[in-house]
């Protein structure tokens, strides 16, 4: 008899599924490991098939096909491989700090990036707002407002926020994600008490977060739907954009790119760019430029 379920958990090989009211232990039936593989076969937030063993133990006999995936370019040196983060998200919930850590606004753009090619909504959490002024968390992040990125400001301090970042997360599964020490999992426990989430460390001597989350899990919301328990990503590597095609995910030069007088107009140093006349009318942010210079050819000087 075979059942279907959502894969809640993933470590060394074997996956957590929840089947109804059950949780089920699974491997990988072997047939589904032959041939060359080019991403995980299975990750968090995939609708598998499984069969019973007996009451808690199973083998996934079929993943179902995904119809988004929250992946990165494995940053393993294994050869070109993609490692799917999360499977299926309803949306990208990213969280940066407004300070401890300074926010880097080009890994910002790089979680963009995914989310625009994946077409999964992206919501961008401005967390500790306590410990700034209004006026600089907003010269920092509020021109995402502008491009049509739904942004919260939020602080476990004061409680700002929070009760708005709980009521996005009602029945969708969500992916909490940013670079570590940013407080994800400070905020996620004031989301929902209860929820064991282990909180990254700030190294007082580099101001960075440590990783601390190794295994990816989902786990389940009082008022309905899932929280994905992401690792603290220090690298963002993309997976499966062309560098000629970056241009297309960034909202803000969609429609301008059909203006520029080349057809492979790089946006770096042809004349006639629309790109580049956009940057300098204040169309287009110029960190949102540099960030796109950045992805295509590297740090250079602009």
């Amino acid at each position: 008899m075979f059942e279907t379920g959502l894969v809640l958990r993933a470590q060394s090989g074997f996956y957590l599924v929840q089947v109804g009211a059950n949780k089920v232990t699974c491997h990988l039936r072997g047939k589904l490991k032959q041939g060359q593989k080019q991403g995980d076969l299975v990750a968090i937030g995939d609708r598998v098939t499984i069969s019973r063993i007996n009451d808690q133990e199973g083998s996934i006999e079929e993943i179902r096909p995904r119809r988004s995936a929250f992946s990165r370019l494995d940053p393993r040196p294994q050869g070109v491989y993609e490692q799917v983060l999360l499977a299926n998200p309803d949306q990208l919930l990213i969280i940066f700090a407004c300070a401890q850590p300074d926010p880097h606004v080009r890994m910002l753009d790089r979680f963009l990036i995914i989310a625009e090619q994946q077409a999964i909504p992206a919501v961008i959490i401005a967390n500790k707002s306590d410990l700034v002024e209004d006026q600089q968390a907003e010269g920092i992040f509020g021109h995402y407002r502008q491009l049509g990125y739904k942004l919260i400001y939020t602080s476990v301090k004061t409680g700002q926020g929070v009760d708005e970042v709980r009521g996005i997360l009602q029945d969708k599964l969500s992916a909490l994600t940013g670079p570590s020490g940013v407080g994800k999992f400070s905020l996620a426990a004031c989301i929902q008490k209860g929820l064991n989430l282990r909180a990254a460390e700030i190294s007082t001597a580099t101001g960075k977060g440590r990783h601390t989350t190794e295994v990816r899990e989902l786990y389940c919301l009082s008022q309905g739907g899932y929280l994905a328990d992401m690792p603290g990503l220090r690298a963002l590597a993309l997976w499966d954009i062309h560098v000629e095609e970056l241009d297309g995910y960034f909202p803000e030069m969609r429609e301008i790119v059909s203006t520029c007088r080349y057809n492979d107009c790089t946006h770096l140093h042809e004349p006639g760019c629309s790109i580049r006349i956009a940057v300098k009318e204040g169309r287009i942010h110029p960190e949102r430029y540099k960030s796109y210079l950045s992805m295509r050819f590297g740090n250079i000087e602009t």
